[in-house]
Order: structure tokens, then C-alpha cells, then sequence
């Protein structure tokens, strides 16, 4: 009875998809005009809810800040949102899809629903609309643009995202995603990596290590002995509540990612997979944080949960659900660590982008190279048995080429786009602008001006224009 409701719901949704002149002439709808109106609709709601993640991202980024800067954190999110719809329709789809080589396509770009389809020989499998695919892997672009933007956070410049945002979303992200989903040389190899734990997650968090490093720590963050001061942000409510909504619009991501609805249900176990992955993060990150820290530490849970996602996401369909467990465990454990790794190596990481995203994104390929399971296999129709079943080091070598290869191309082409806009237009605001907020020397105002007033108030300050949180006594320059 659920079943049948179910089709129901989304045959009555579906029929937006399907052709006017279906109706116009009084046809009945065939068996294939059903599967791509069905399929058309879950794919498009599975975009929508990957749009959505943009809405948890602003609200986690915007907790994870200090109250002079949340504002700008989280309007930012809708800049970098604007930039990567624009320039993937205009270039980003066609050089990540368009019949091309081995590295990059050729065609497709600007795209039209007019003259698309016959330009994207990879999305030909699939009985969705061009226009709609477009949708969907927008979502993705945008979600590993707002993870590169992720370490910027708290001193750079607004110009940054504009510029940088254009050219990621342009020159290398829809590079590393052809090479994978678009008919390039790793899908050519069998590279498994279902949702984006390389393609989405570990391309954005590499940018984001670039431009963390390049940027130089806050102000206050080090003392003069190299020790890291505590930054937290302002708000941990906000910061939950966005990963929640991260958690509901990642059934877009990896379940959309099978690109139908029908296939005996294959997304559910995907869902599956997925759900239980990040539940095992969010208790394994609190308990180890419980354990080191002697307290449950609720940012080091929020980061478990994203760990987790991140490491399933290339693995929820090439993994039984014992394996997604472990996985997802192994994410929140190792984000943890990593995360108080790079914050003693004096790696001013404001959101933990590379621990989160990018470290959880290499063993999320690495485990598809361990655990990928012969049946799963041959159900997708992608790469080969994992090591733990016999697979030897065949899929698991081709994992680890693809991480490294990822990693080294994303690497050395962000940072020399942001080094040479480090040297021409600068990246970094003032350090006069960077202690007053970038709420306030970026936009003119304050996403908490009654609250920022107060503050200044007590310090004796201007209410007008005032430094919002001073730095710490220590605090090394940043240049």
C-alpha cells in the first residue's frame, strides 16, 4: 500500500516532465515517457535538496565564526552560489561533461535545451533531460566551491570569492569531474566514486588548503611561541542546526545520485548506507572528543557527522552496510585528530575544511579500494572488488591514483590562481579591517548590530565604526 501511494505521489509530479504534446493530442503516456518522467522528478528533487545544503552551510559557517564576522559568512554564501550557476551553465558543464578527451570536454557550453543533448555523450545513459543533469551536478559544483571557500573565513577579501570563485568553478572543478563522471581518464580506469567524496569534496577542501595557507593565520590565533588560542564561534546552535540541514540534503546528494527511482529501490539502500555512516560519525567523533578532552565536545561531534558523509559519499553504493558503519566511524575518529593536527601546525583552518572535507574525501576513496563488495560491484557496473574481498591492490591502486592525482592537480593550479592574485589584487583585507569585522569594513554593517553596539559601548568605542573584538595581546602579525 506504501508502494503504491508512493508511485502515485510521484507519478502526479512527474507529469510537469513530460511532453505537452503527450497530452495535447490525447496519446496515453508510454512505459518510457513514465521512467523519464519519474526519473526527471527524482533526480530535480534530488538537486533541490542539494541546493538546500547551501542553507546549512551559511548557517555552520556562520556559527563556527565570531559575531563580527558572521553576517559576511553567511551572506557570502549566496555570492559564491550566484558565481558557480553562472559559470558552470556558461563553461564549467561543458568542459566537466561535454564530448571531449580524456581530460576535458569541448562542447556543450552555454548551455540551451534546445541543441544540448546530443553534446554529452556521458549523461546519454541516463533517461533525464540534459537540462535537468545540468541541475543536478550544478548542485555539486556549487557545494565544493562553498568548501573552498569554507578556509577563507574571517580575513579575506570579498573580491576573493568573485574572482577565485569563477575560475574554480571554470578551471578546476569541472576538470577533476570529467575526469571521473564525464568519460575521462579515471572513469576510464574504473575509478569508483559514486557521489563525490573526490570529485566534490576533496577538490573543494585542497582549494581551501591553498588559500588557508596562502592567507596566513587570524589575528590572535598564535602566540609568539607558535601555541594556538581558541577561536570558537558564536553561536553553536546555528552550527547545529546547519548540520542538520546538511543531514536531510545529503539524501540528494548520494540517493540522486542513482539517478532514478526505479531499479528495485537501489537508492534506498544508498540511503541506507548514507544515514547510518553519519550516525556512526557523530558517535565516535563525540566519544573520542569525551575521551581526549575529558568533556563531549559538540563542534568535534558536527565535524564527525560531515567526516562521515564525506567519506561515504564515493562508497554508499559500492559498500554493505557493516562497511559503511566502520567507514563512517573511522571518518569521525580521524577528522577529530586531524583537525588538532593542522591547528598546531599553524594551519589557520577557521572551519576545519581540509580536515573535514579533504581528509575524510581520501578515505572515503581509499575505503571503496578496501570494502567494495563483488554484488555491489556488478550492480554498478564500475571498477572491481575491493582488498578485503579479494580484490587484491587492482581497485585499490586505482583509488589512490585518483585521490593523488586529484590532490596534485588541484593543488598546484589553486594556489598559483591565488598566489598571483596574491601579488596583484591582494586577498587579504587590512588588519584594521580584519579586528573591526568584515561585517562591518565589507558591508557597512553588522549582522548583529545590536549586540555589536553593546560590546563597543563597554569597550569605550565608537558605535559607529568599532574594532568588534581586539586581538589577543600575543597575536603574531599576519604578514
Amino acid at each position: 500500500m506504501r508502494k503504491t501511494w508512493l508511485s502515485v505521489m510521484i507519478g502526479a509530479a512527474a507529469i510537469p516532465a513530460f511532453p505537452g504534446s503527450v497530452f495535447a493530442s490525447g496519446e496515453e503516456a508510454t512505459n518510457v515517457d513514465l521512467t523519464i518522467g519519474l526519473n526527471s522528478v527524482f533526480v530535480f528533487l534530488a538537486a533541490l535538496l542539494v541546493f538546500f545544503m547551501q542553507a546549512g552551510f551559511a548557517l555552520l559557517e556562520a556559527g563556527s565564526v565570531r559575531m563580527k564576522n558572521a553576517g559576511h559568512v553567511a551572506g557570502k554564501t549566496f555570492l559564491t552560489f550566484g558565481i558557480s550557476i553562472v559559470a558552470f551553465w556558461a563553461l564549467g558543464f561543458g568542459l566537466a561533461f561535454g564530448n571531449g578527451n580524456s581530460f576535458f570536454g569541448f562542447e556543450g557550453f552555454f548551455l540551451s535545451g534546445d541543441h544540448a543533448s546530443g553534446s554529452f555523450d556521458s549523461l546519454s545513459v541516463y533517461d533525464v533531460p540534459t537540462t535537468i543533469m545540468f541541475l543536478f551536478h550544478l548542485s555539486f559544483a556549487a557545494v565544493s566551491l562553498a568548501i573552498a571557500c569554507g578556509g577563507m573565513a574571517e580575513r579575506a577579501k570579498l573580491g576573493v570569492y568573485i574572482v577565485f570563485g569563477l575560475l574554480f568553478t571554470i578551471v578546476i572543478y569541472p576538470i577533476v569531474a570529467h575526469w571521473v563522471w564525464g568519460g575521462g581518464w579515471l572513469g576510464a580506469l574504473g575509478m569508483q566514486d559514486f557521489a563525490g567524496s573526490t570529485v566534490v569534496h576533496l577538490t573543494g577542501a585542497t582549494a581551501a588548503l591553498a588559500a588557508t595557507i596562502l592567507l596566513k593565520p587570524r589575528i590572535g590565533k598564535y602566540n609568539k611561541d607558535g601555541k594556538p588560542n581558541s577561536m570558537p564561534g558564536h553561536n553553536q546552535v546555528l552550527s547545529v542546526l546547519g548540520v542538520f540541514i546538511i543531514w536531510i540534503g545529503w539524501f540528494g546528494f548520494n540517493p540522486g545520485s542513482t539517478i532514478s527511482a526505479l531499479t528495485d529501490g537501489f537508492f534506498g539502500f544508498v540511503a541506507l548506507n548514507t544515514n547510518i555512516a553519519a550516525a556512526a560519525g557523530a558517535l565516535a567523533a563525540l566519544l573520542i572528543s569525551w575521551a581526549v578532552l575529558g568533556k563531549a565536545d559538540i563542534p568535534s561531534m558536527l565535524n564527525g557527522i560531515l567526516a562521515a558523509f564525506v567519506a561515504i559519499t564515493g562508497a554508499c553504493a559500492f559498500v554493505e552496510p557493516w562497511a559503511a558503519v566502520v567507514i563512517g566511524a573511522a571518518a569521525g575518529i580521524i577528522t577529530f585528530f586531524t583537525a588538532q593536527w593542522f591547528d598546531h601546525k599553524g594551519i589557520d583552518d577557521p572551519v576545519y575544511a581540509f580536515s573535514v572535507h579533504g581528509i575524510a574525501g581520501m578515505w572515503g576513496a581509499v575505503s571503496t579500494g578496501l570494502f567494495a563488495a563483488p554484488r555491489l560491484v556488478e550492480i554498478t557496473g564500475v571498477g572491481s572488488k575491493g582488498a578485503f574481498y579479494g580484490g587484491g591492490f587492482g581497485q585499490l591502486g586505482v583509488q589512490l591514483l585518483g585521490l593523488i592525482g586529484t590532490f596534485v592537480f588541484v593543488w598546484v593550479i589553486s594556489f598559483v590562481i591565488l598566489y598571483i592574485m596574491k601579488v596583484s589584487m591582494g586577498i587579504r583585507v587590512t588588519e584594521e579591517e580584519e579586528v573591526m569585522g568584515l561585517d562591518i569594513s565589507e558591508h557597512g554593517t553588522y549582522g548583529y548590530p545590536e549586540q555589536m553596539k553593546l560590546q563597543a559601548e563597554s569597550e569605550g568605542q565608537s558605535t559607529k565604526l568599532h574594532p568588534g573584538n581586539r586581538p589577543m595581546p600575543e597575536a603574531m602579525p599576519h604578514e
